[in-house]
């Protein structure tokens, strides 16, 4: 049973979602909850309860942090990263996906393809940079790096 059976958002220090936000948000959790692996490696010879587990996401200090329990609520660990490594590729993922809406109504099916296709791998990327920066932290495979990566970039502001 390892997964994630719930998701929180804690988004008291951020600014107040736009409804476009907010429904990024809700498709992204709903997604993940639908289809995920998520296990905690033991540490220092200590037991981890078996999940699934409920996860609160939050961004802290500019930190994203994870905290997590059981379904019963005990909690099991929290970790923080740091989101240095992701501001990058959060970026470059929210400028092709405008450039991908403005081509699905301006431009060819070809092109539109191909303005996917890099969409695509810059969300691969920021897939990669989670599990990268998750080992030895949490194990998860890689279509639950893609739906964490999607939750992350609906919480880290713009601007």
């Amino acid at each position: 049973m390892n997964r994630i059976s719930k998701i929180e958002i804690d988004d008291s220090d951020l600014p107040p979602a736009s409804p476009e936000v907010a429904q990024e948000r809700k498709v992204a959790i709903y997604d993940l909850l639908e289809e995920n692996s998520f296990g905690l490696p033991g540490r220092e010879g200590q037991e981890i309860p078996p999940g699934p587990y409920a996860l609160k996401l939050a961004i802290r200090e500019g930190r994203l942090v994870f905290d997590i329990s059981t379904e019963g609520g005990e909690k099991v660990g929290e970790f923080h990263l740091s989101l240095g490594p992701f501001r990058q590729v959060v970026k470059d993922y929210f400028q092709i996906c405008d450039s991908y809406y403005d081509a699905v109504k301006n431009l060819p099916p070809a092109k539109i393809e191909a303005i996917d296709m890099a969409r695509r791998g810059i969300h691969n990327e920021g897939a990669r940079t989670l599990e990268e920066r998750l080992e030895g932290k949490a194990e998860i495979d890689s279509p639950t790096s893609r739906r964490l990566f999607t939750l992350i970039c609906a919480l880290i502001p713009q601007g």
